[in-house]
């Protein structure tokens, strides 16, 4: 059906009372079908409640009037309003259907881009192996989303797209869309998912596609300084959702700020150990092999065991001995690892023997 006939139905495309803008294709029939019932119910609302009213009014008992009891019946107003909200509901239905079928039938061309959702957070991986916490798109072009939980069941939704779909735990999830509009876009979990769901929130920016290349390259890229690497390790895999980097602050896990060195008690085996490089790779890869008492009850953090590669280990462990102190420096921040040496060949080599 050709919606332009009914402008005054279709919400505002930068946004109205009911919706934010209209960021994706599936805005205009989605934002169409829903101020259309809205619109049906109150004609309906008004026309059975102010029937109600009159029909209160001037049949109201009064001194001296007898009313008959005799049920009276009218086969032409039966079918009048039999016929009429059912064909409204047929509608309605049909029109549901369709758009429907149109969110759950992406195109043989997309962007796939695998999400992955954990508490309390979003993680985005892109084509080119890339990832990010931010979600970056090209205007225009359809994208499909992937999606996989790490713990509970999160649900992905951004407002300005018109879109939401559990991801859930075991499984993977699908969802396709194509952005209109170029900006940013607010991204939530609409499942309750713990403690902090409320702020397991993102953005979702939306490049021209020139951009969006740029901005795929500059994520692609790691930082050489191994502090800065940790650092976007940090935020990119979601630590951030449970470890704070402020000192005294607790999220779900302990902070991270002036923790290196210093001596943790086991509360399994009732051991000391020290936070040193071989406790934060057992942590990592076998978080409950050794727990704090004061965390024990708190949300599980599940095995992040291969998720790493050699190099990420070493950046995590050389962020987190920048924050011995509680901060990190813009000394250390930038600090580039020394050169290494070039293994001795032919002559050199054989001296070395």
């Amino acid at each position: 059906m050709n919606t332009s006939m009914f402008p005054l139905l279709l919400a505002e495309h930068k946004g109205s009372f009911w919706f934010a803008e209209a960021g994706s294709t599936f805005a205009e029939e989605t934002d169409f079908l829903f101020m259309a019932i809205l619109w049906i119910s109150t004609f309906f609302f008004v026309v059975v409640v102010g029937a109600m009213v009159v029909f209160a009014i001037k049949y109201r008992r009064r001194p001296g009037y007898q009313g008959d009891s005799t049920a009276l019946h009218n086969n032409a107003l039966e079918i009048t309003w039999t016929v009429i909200p059912t064909l409204i509901v047929c509608w309605i239905f049909a029109r549901g259907v369709q758009g429907y079928m149109d969110m759950v039938t992406p195109p043989s061309e997309t962007i796939d881009i695998n999400v992955t959702a954990r508490k309390w957070s979003w993680s985005f991986q892109y084509p080119n192996g890339a990832e990010s916490n931010e979600l970056h798109l090209p205007v225009n072009k359809p994208v499909r989303l992937l999606m996989r939980s790490d713990d509970v069941l999160h649900c992905f939704f951004v407002p300005a797209f018109r879109t939401k779909a559990d991801v859930v735990p075991g499984r993977v999830t699908t969802l396709w869309f194509q952005p209109i509009l170029e900006g940013e876009f607010p991204l939530y979990c609409a499942e309750y998912c713990g403690d902090d769901h409320s702020i397991m929130r993102a953005k979702v920016v939306v490049h021209n596609q020139k951009s969006y290349e740029d901005e795929l390259v500059k994520l692609n890229k790691a930082p050489d300084a191994p502090v800065a690497h940790g650092q976007q390790l940090y935020l990119r895999r979601g630590c951030k959702g449970c470890h704070s980097i402020e000192d005294g602050k607790v999220l779900i896990g302990p902070s991270f700020a002036g923790s290196w060195g210093k001596d943790v008690k086991d509360s399994i085996s009732g051991a000391t150990v020290k936070f040193d490089e071989q406790y934060v790779q057992e942590s990592i890869e076998n978080p409950q092999a050794k727990m704090r008492a004061e965390f024990a009850k708190a949300a599980q953090m599940p095995s992040y065991k291969g998720r790493f590669k050699p190099k990420e280990m070493a950046a995590i462990t050389a962020f987190l001995k920048a924050l011995e102190d509680g901060k990190i420096t813009p000394e250390e921040e930038s600090a580039l690892p020394p050169p290494e040496t070039p293994a001795p060949t032919g002559d050199g080599a054989a001296k070395t023997n």
